[in-house]
């Protein structure tokens, strides 16, 4: 679905107003004290976040952002508050950065949180944004959409929940008793709610949905305000039992009794044993040891990012369609997500070599031309996220004539892999010991977790926690019946490049070509599966360059295969073309009809694989999918896309043939 952000507007007292809902923004009593008194004093806060690992706070409605800043900084000022604060809301109709500038600056004593809050502020775009904040202790997770879609798809137990809907009689479907049912599926043991309507239908409908509640003083000139609870405190709680705190030897599976530390099993010993160096085990690596964990990294390689990883640049793009399926919506997230993540490394001064230069992905006819067109069309994305270009206005993007128009993402580029991997490694040094030139020919599971074992069975590392991340040597470690990686071989073509020549973007068809880069430039890949030949290949360097004189026509005159350097690395790929991230199912088989989140997991054991060749694309969003999945927090995806990526879907399937393409 397409966002439509809200626009600017005051009442007659100059409250912050909304015409889509003819309804303010907060009382015109005061925003920031309606926001103390009723959502913060409403849940107990911030009495209740004392002595917590992590606390969660959802609320139906972003709106202006103020409730959220208004906890953000009472955490603050707290010094007893949690390790973490999670807050995640939902918003129809977001407002753009600039204007919420504007709004912000009502309120000086939040200028420099609000001025942290904008600089991330995502692009209207449908789906879940995850936002780091606060040196990563405050994680802000944005639903732009329905919320009756959103808290379907969330995943997470919250601790408290802020009701701050437009009114009920302007607003009813987020009043609604399926908003109320959803919002009990979501709660942790003893959450609490806070709203300022006292309406009989919001009273009635919270108690049928299992909340207790009660009327209370409300704020200045509103007499009441509603403050309740989850009835019970031990209900089965949807979402929580599939990605449940995962330490060693013991089940997975999340109880009362540890859902309220946060990191449940793993709080006292945060330790994490990761098999692979390349994109997705730095990347899982780094997340982990942003979260306070140790974690060994094992690599036969002499350094992070030499296997599949190990390319001069990479694409990292989302890849549109018409009916916006799964690949669409995963690689737009992975594409934002990633951006993001790198902009907060490059914030730290680390050398990682990325630039957001755009990329144009050019038709291959007049039929697919208009077929793009449709889809942005269809979409009706913002400008700079993905927007149709004539064959002229590509022309003149790349630098260089082309026979096509296309999509044009102007805030995506190119990336180099293996500084990105040196990157996560040294943004948490002191907490991740990289062993590398250490071949792991076993995994061994004990009372105490899993060891890494070498070819004489000598103990390289061991931890309550094991995560494969070794490319297409996962299969030494999982039959292939459970965790069916394919091996795909991939060669680039490394081309002599001019400073400042042309394509000054990348350029996609078929293959990709990235703009000059200390005198080169990289094209390709080619795509073969079950191909274990290691030496370059004239062929594939005639194969990449027959792709880079489609796109550019003319490019390659003077370029001879025989005579270009290059590189072939082996991606690991699945039979979906969907990476596989999650907790490893314990049998080879399930029983017909089983559901996805009823199958038994290999207790301490995950994998992080099968990104084939959008590696860039998925490593860093699945990394922090798999960190929140093992610490049994709040997931930064819908639930049916951590679905679709679960290793264990492949056990529902019949055997897929081996039919890969890019």
């Amino acid at each position: 679905m397409s966002i439509s952000p809200a626009r600017l507007a005051f009442a007659a007292d100059g409250t912050p107003f909304s015409e889509s809902f003819d309804d303010v923004y907060h009382s015109s009593d005061g925003g920031l004290g309606q926001a103390h008194h009723v959502f913060l004093a409403g849940n107990g806060l911030p009495g209740r976040w004392r002595a917590r690992e992590r606390f969660v706070v959802l609320e139906t409605g972003f709106g202006l952002g103020l409730n959220f800043l208004a906890t953000w900084a009472a955490w603050r000022d707290d010094p007893q508050r949690c390790a973490r604060l999670h807050f995640i809301s939902c918003e129809l109709h977001p407002f753009g950065s600039d204007d919420l500038a504007r709004l912000h600056a009502r309120w000086p004593e939040f200028a420099a949180l609000a001025a942290e809050l904008q600089a991330q502020w995502p692009a209207p775009i449908a789906g879940m944004h995850r936002l780091h904040l606060d040196d990563e202790r405050v994680v802000l997770t944005l639903y732009f959409g329905d919320a009756r879609e959103g808290l379907a798809q969330l995943v997470a137990q919250a601790d408290a929940f802020y009701l701050d809907g437009f009114s009920p009689a302007k607003n009813p479907e987020l009043w609604s008793p399926r908003i109320f049912h959803l919002l009990a599926r979501l709660a942790a043991p003893g959450a609490t709610l806070a709203t300022w309507s006292v309406a009989g239908e919001v009273r009635e409908g919270l108690r049928r949905a299992g909340f207790d509640v009660e009327k209370a003083p409300g704020f200045a000139g509103k007499r009441q305000m509603l403050r309740g609870r989850r009835s019970g405190g031990t209900a089965a709680h949807a979402g929580a039992d599939r990605h449940a705190p995962a330490g060693g030897a013991a089940a997975t599976t999340i109880t009362a009794a540890n859902a309220d530390a946060g990191a449940g099993a793993n709080a006292a010993s945060r330790h994490a044993l990761v098999i692979g160096a390349g994109l997705a085990g730095c990347a899982i690596a780094e997340r982990l040891a942003a979260r306070g964990w140790t974690v060994h990294l094992v690599d036969a390689a002499d350094g992070p990012g030499r296997g599949a990883s190990g390319n001069l640049a990479g694409v990292l793009r989302p890849l549109p369609s018409l009916d916006d399926n799964r690949m669409s919506r995963l690689t737009r997230a992975g594409t934002l997500y990633g951006w993001r993540h790198i902009a907060r490394l490059q914030a730290r001064g680390l050398p990682l070599r990325a630039e957001a230069c755009g990329v144009l992905q050019l038709a291959r006819d007049a039929m697919q031309e208009a077929k793009m067109a449709a889809v942005v069309a269809r979409l009706a994305q913002p400008e700079e996220h993905l927007r149709y270009v004539s064959a002229s206005a590509a022309g003149a993007l790349a630098g260089w004539p082309v026979a096509n128009g296309g999509w044009w993402f102007a805030d995506s580029g190119w990336v180099q892999p293996p500084s990105l991997c040196s990157a996560n490694l040294a943004c948490h040094a002191g907490a991740i010991r990289a062993l590398f030139g250490r071949k792991v020919a076993t995994l061994r599971a004990g009372a105490d977790g899993w060891a890494a074992l070498d070819g004489e069975g000598g103990v390289i590392a061991a931890a309550p926690v094991a995560i494969l991340a070794a490319g297409t040597g996962v299969g030494r470690f999982v039959p292939g019946s459970v965790l069916p990686v394919v091996s795909a071989r991939g060669q680039v073509s490394v081309l002599p490049a001019a400073p400042g020549s042309a394509p000054h973007v990348v350029v996609c068809r078929g293959g990709y070509v990235s703009p000059a880069l200390d005198g080169q430039r990289c094209a390709g890949a080619t795509f073969s599966v079950d191909d274990d030949d290691a030496n370059l290949r004239a062929a594939d360097h005639f194969e990449n360059l027959a792709k880079l004189e489609a796109m550019l026509p003319g490019f390659t005159a003077g370029l001879a295969p025989e005579a270009l350097d290059g590189r072939v690395g082996f991606r690991p790929a699945s039979p979906d073309r969907l990476p596989m991230v999650g907790a490893l199912p314990a049998a080879p088989s399930v029983a017909p009809g089983t559901a996805l989140g009823m199958i038994p997991r290999t207790a301490g054991l995950h994998v992080i694989s099968g990104f084939g060749a959008r590696g860039l694309v998925w490593s860093m969003l699945a990394a922090e999918l798999l960190a929140s999945q093992i610490e049994g927090g709040p997931l930064p995806l819908e639930q049916d896309l951590c679905d679709a990526i679960d290793p264990a879907r492949f056990l529902l399937r019949p055997p897929h043939p081996r039919r890969l393409t890019e």
